[in-house]
């Protein structure tokens, strides 16, 4: 193996991101001096959108905004994001990787599991395959075909081998889903008590500080603690409004229309630029949806500055691509814009409904499309616009829940990485996508392949094919909001839909 080399990016993350008991003390020093700023010395109170499971595990699928903010103050991955959607440290102190780019060494902090046991690097290594077994449910499983090997070299040193270099692993180690927990234990950085409906989170004190009793009284403190709640959009808001809490997290498009109706001051709507997938995923290919010429009409359809307008938020916007644009170390090519979308609004409709009035010209029905989307506000508004751009070429719809069986299905994604293979791998054979075995072998080679020009060919042959096979109709891109008090200083807008608990009031400068 080549000897390791420092990584800058994770040098630069270790050593000066705000590291974990750092950034809690700091956090502490600044509630002490500014109560007067805060106007009381109570807990940060987060009311998070969905339920809230003190013993949720990555392993039972999806998280909803709640678990993944518990987890992550509770029991981080190897890394971590800070307040900023950038790599800082988590149960990884440090890391470095070896100049061919194919093995990441991590070397663990001091860390005890919930029973006061040590956390060696055999159990995270356990943790971690398991996480990315075939059986397993972890979302993110599939996105880790790089991964060789996960090993422990000593009780503190974990390795992380590759078959081909993958530049933005970091990012997916760092995404709350991959928080290592051991058998329903966590190890940090926060730890948590149930009080009523709620969960109160306080810092773990520094198993390294030079005053213990000073830092477990520091860690005692109310000013430093968290009391996060699981609830549904409107009693989030209403708990903003009333002054019940500091913030609210976990808004996604299906949820907009709460923010709108709670009269809360748009100055306090938190959106984040993310790059992902937002669009209607073609479930199966039978009937009308058989070909690609009909599919294809359908994804021209849309009208979607029609569509994202009747949200009326401005950030939100159109995506015609399958492929998003990247905002940092996107080492792809660019998405590949679909020929349709140099027609206007009305060329395209014309256009789509010459395919449907042939196919019905040759004496064929179309059976009403089954869409499935949330059943929520947002979910009813983006059904409406789309059923109505249907109709409009002769194609009649109905709506359906998200877990019916269905013609045409949701997939609302915030990319996890930079990975610019994502969203090709995300929309091609999976159980809720089309499989065109063409664009499969081609993103195959392009993720074994590790010379960077055949890479970028064969990914963007991989792009051209989907595209002409029409498996998605891609409609925006995916909308992640949040609501801010003044406290809430650390709160801010970034590219990963990141806002982990413990840094949500920012160090001053």
């Amino acid at each position: 193996m080549p000897p390791p080399q420092d990584d800058h990016r994770a040098s630069k993350s270790a050593g000066q991101g705000r590291g974990r008991q750092r950034g809690i003390a700091a956090l502490l020093a600044l509630a002490l001096a500014s109560c007067g700023l805060f106007g009381e010395r109570g807990p940060v109170r987060i009311a998070a959108i969905g339920p809230l499971n003190a013993a949720a595990s990555p392993l039972n699928g999806e998280l909803s905004p709640a678990n993944a903010a518990l987890l992550d103050a509770t029991s981080q991955g190897l890394v971590s994001f800070d307040g900023e959607g950038q790599i800082d440290t988590g149960l990884a102190d440090r890391w470095t990787v070896t100049t061919d780019g194919r093995s990441y060494i991590f070397r663990l902090r001091e860390a005890k599991w919930t029973n006061g046991r040590k956390v060696t690097a055999e159990e995270v290594a356990a943790i971690l395959r398991s996480y990315l077994a075939r059986s397993s449910r972890h979302m993110l499983k599939d996105d880790f075909p790089e991964i060789e090997t996960i090993k422990a070299m000593t009780d503190t040193v974990i390795e992380l081998r590759l078959s081909v270099p993958q530049p933005a692993i970091l990012e997916l180690l760092a995404q709350p889903s991959m928080a290592i927990v051991n058998k329903g234990m966590r190890w940090g950085p926060m730890r948590a008590r149930k009080i009523g409906q709620a969960m109160l989170l306080s810092p773990v004190p520094d198993p390294l500080a030079e005053d213990p009793e000073a830092a477990e009284a520091a860690a005692n403190d109310p000013a430093a603690s968290i009391e996060l709640v699981g609830t549904s959009p409107a009693g989030a808001l209403a708990r903003f409004k009333n002054g019940y809490a500091d913030g609210v997290i976990g808004g996604r498009f299906s949820t907009l229309p709460y923010f709108v109706a709670s009269n809360v001051g748009r100055s306090r709507l938190v959106v984040d630029p993310v790059p992902g997938l937002f669009g209607l995923s073609f479930v199966r290919a039978e009937g009308f949806l058989a070909t690609d010429t009909n599919r294809e009409a359908l994804v021209r359809a849309i009208r979607r500055g029609r569509l994202i307008e009747a949200f009326g938020l401005a950030e939100w916007q159109p995506q015609v691509t399958l492929r998003p644009a990247l905002y940092t170390r996107d080492g792809g090519p660019a998405p590949l814009v679909p020929a349709w979308a140099e027609y206007d609004e009305a060329s395209r409709l014309a256009q789509a409904k010459r395919v449907v009035d042939a196919w019905r010209g040759a004496g064929r029905e179309i059976e009403p499309l089954r869409i499935a989307v949330p059943d929520s506000p947002g979910g009813r508004i983006l059904f409406a616009y789309v059923a109505a751009d249907f109709t409009a070429i002769g194609v009649p719809s109905r709506r359906v829940n998200m877990a019916s069986t269905a013609d045409l299905r949701l997939i609302d994604e915030v990319a996890p990485n930079d990975d610019a293979l994502w969203a090709l791998r995300r929309l091609s054979c999976r159980s809720d996508t089309l499989c065109n075995r063409e664009a499969q072998d081609l993103i195959d080679q392009a993720t074994r392949n590790i010379d960077i020009g055949q890479r970028a060919r064969q990914m963007g042959e991989a792009e051209a094919v989907l595209g002409r096979y029409a498996p998605f109709i891609p409609l925006a891109t995916p909308l992640r909001w949040s609501v801010a008090s003044q406290r809430l200083t650390g709160l801010r807008a970034n590219g990963r839909a990141q806002h982990p608990l413990n840094h949500l009031i920012a160090l001053p400068n």
